[in-house]
């Protein structure tokens, strides 16, 4: 990328860019917060009077997309926020991560007449928690454990432990969960309500879709419709996998599709099981059992997945009273223990090829993270012994938790101005892309000694905001390899939310943003890379750039409150083409986009 590649953005601050100037673009962003100039950036549009639209409905395409991008994009996350006329009046959700769900599905055709890249792009959408609606419809109370959705003041001690002991409310039927942070596709030995798997068009290989969330409650949909058709506990995968939390960002094996997570059981030992089911048996194996005194329960949204390991960190986000503090509270924030500095990041490096369990434990500062990007190996040919490289979006403390508030999003009571006025607290509220460098032993010598004390982990290199952002994503090919490009949402300064798309060269340090319009907040941006060509004779080309390919981002438009399909250049990161709603879509989390039917097919 281009050194030095500066922009100027939508304030009179610039944003340098490139490796010189990311503690000098790092100033501008604390500052801008401390200087309020959010408060010109609309986010309302995303929180406030969201349809469900069943559709479909043709979207306006402007400019171009290309054709080999055809394909479905699935999309979800929190949809409505408010319900009026409750017993207890209007019911607000109070933090962005509870909303009620409501999920997404963009198909995107290509014309087969045509030799341009000509594509027509149909929207639906569908709400996944009727059943939850209504239960707080009639009571003007939710009934389930949240998030960060504080709990009614009104409710006492005598309900608290009512809470504990009844646990989560049974509810027959898909629409009552609030599971909307993941899409997966293929997901194996769960029993499927879908009907016969499509083999054929734009949404060619997928056998069933399933939503995630962060427990042990996963939600099949349709494909076609989004209707929620289905739900399982993981202990239908296994009996052991009993516990309530689970992780959000389950992983895939690149090359055999298998499924890979971890469940955690709480009580007065917390069991940590991390576990595999394979796309091919549909069965499940349990690869490591983590429980020891010093072993806390946690919140933990993601881990890592390389070639021959499952790297788990257990950070500190600390659960309280071993997360029995969880159902009292009715919420996982506040049942979290306060941030302490002496509360260490636990790593554990799982061998996931052989039968060895964890082979070893690191520990790092202390801090928090959302989202892991990528993990990968590199082999010493001389001892045998493999460094394991995970990259990550850390967070200093816990802080950042509550900046995702409604109330602060949305700028209502004063209350962003009172989080992000704080300057330490701003400070600690900015991403950092964080690689951790773990040293595992030649495994032909382990001995598989469990009295090994924890090492230390290495800090190969941190980059701050806004050379990087939350929600990373990368090409996909590169999953589990070495790889160059991480594309993320940065905040700049701009926005109490996000505020642009970022490419990150994590070789040279430089970057690349996209120079977005005032109050156009980016979500996700996925990468679709350019399939390979055959030449005449047949064969395959070689294999192309990291970065060839394009990136689709659902934009809201704050200021004329719609949003649309973005279509960018993933080398240039130059807009290429949209598809516009006149209507809003809610700001969401994550997504997959399927491609159409290709011998490129991706094994999941």
């Amino acid at each position: 990328m281009p050194a030095g590649t500066a922009t100027t953005g939508v304030r009179g601050k610039k944003v340098l860019g490139g490796s010189k100037n990311e503690d000098a673009d790092f100033e501008n962003t604390v500052h801008g917060m401390l200087d309020a100039d959010y408060e010109d950036w609309p986010n309302e549009a995303g929180f406030e009077g969201l349809d469900e639209i069943r559709g479909p409905v043709e979207l306006v395409v402007k400019g171009s997309i290309p054709t080999w991008a055809a394909g479905t994009l699935y999309r979800t996350g929190p949809g409505q926020y408010t319900i009026e006329d409750t017993p207890k009046g209007t019911f607000r959700t109070t933090h962005w991560f509870d909303g009620f769900g409501h999920s997404h599905k963009f198909d995107i055709i290509a014309d087969s007449d045509s030799i341009e890249d000509n594509v027509r792009v149909e929207y639906s959408s569908r709400r996944q928690t009727q059943a939850l609606y209504d239960a707080v419809k009639s009571t003007g109370r939710r009934p389930d454990v949240a998030f960060g959705q504080r709990m009614d003041p009104c409710i006492g001690l005598f309900g608290k432990i009512m809470s504990v002991w009844r646990g989560q409310p049974k509810v027959v039927g898909p629409d009552f969960d609030n599971v909307c942070v993941t899409v997966q596709a293929n997901v194996p030995g769960l029993p499927s309500e879908a009907k016969e798997a499509t083999h054929a068009g734009h949404r060619g290989g997928i056998k069933n879709i399933w939503l995630t969330t962060d427990n042990g409650i996963m939600k099949e949909v349709d494909q076609h419709t989004l209707e929620p058709i289905g739900s399982a506990k993981q202990h239908k995968l296994h009996p052991l996998l009993k516990g309530p939390l689970s992780c959000a960002h389950a992983q895939r094996d690149p090359e055999t599709g298998d499924f890979f997570n971890y469940n955690l059981e709480l009580g007065y030992r917390v069991t940590y099981r991390i576990f595999r089911t394979s796309i091919s048996t549909g069965n499940t194996d349990i690869l490591a059992t983590i429980s020891a005194d010093d072993v806390k329960a946690a919140y933990i949204h993601s881990f890592f997945l390389s070639p021959s390991f499952i790297i788990f960190c257990v950070p500190s986000s600390h659960l309280a009273l071993r997360g029995v503090k969880v159902p009292w509270e009715g919420n996982m924030v506040s049942a979290m223990e306060p941030f302490d500095s002496s509360k260490l990041c636990k790593w554990f490096i799982v061998d996931r090829l052989g039968d060895r369990g964890v082979i070893a434990t690191f520990d790092s500062p202390a801090g928090f993270y959302f989202h892991s990007i990528n993990s990968f190996e590199e082999r010493d040919d001389a001892t045998g012994d493999i460094n394991v490289y995970c990259d990550v979006m850390q967070y200093p403390t816990l802080d950042v938790i509550k900046a995702f508030e409604v109330d602060v999003i949305l700028q209502n009571e004063n209350a962003t101005e009172n989080f992000w006025a704080d300057e330490e607290r701003n400070r600690n509220s900015h991403v950092r892309l964080a690689r951790w460098k773990f040293n595992v032993s030649n495994l032909r010598s382990y001995t598989g000694d469990p009295s090994i004390a924890p090492r230390t982990a290495e800090k190969v290199f941190e980059i701050k905001a806004p050379h990087a952002g939350e929600l990373p994503t990368i090409n996909s090919v590169y999953a589990t390899k070495k790889y160059r490009y991480v594309y993320s949402i940065a905040n700049r300064g701009y926005s109490t939310l996000l505020d642009s798309i970022v490419k990150t060269d994590l070789v040279t340090r430089e970057t690349l943003f996209w120079d977005n319009p005032k109050g156009h907040t980016p979500g996700e941006a996925i990468f679709v890379p350019r399939p390979k060509s055959r030449r005449d004779g047949g064969e395959v080309e070689a294999d192309s750039d990291e970065d060839d390919g394009v990136l689709l981002s659902i934009v809201l438009d704050g200021v004329g409150k719609t949003s649309y399909l973005l279509c960018l250049d993933a080398k240039t990161m130059k807009e290429l083409g949209r598809a516009e709603c006149d209507f809003a879509i809610a700001i969401g989390f994550h997504g997959l986009h399927w491609p159409q039917t290709s011998p490129e097919t991706p094994k999941l």
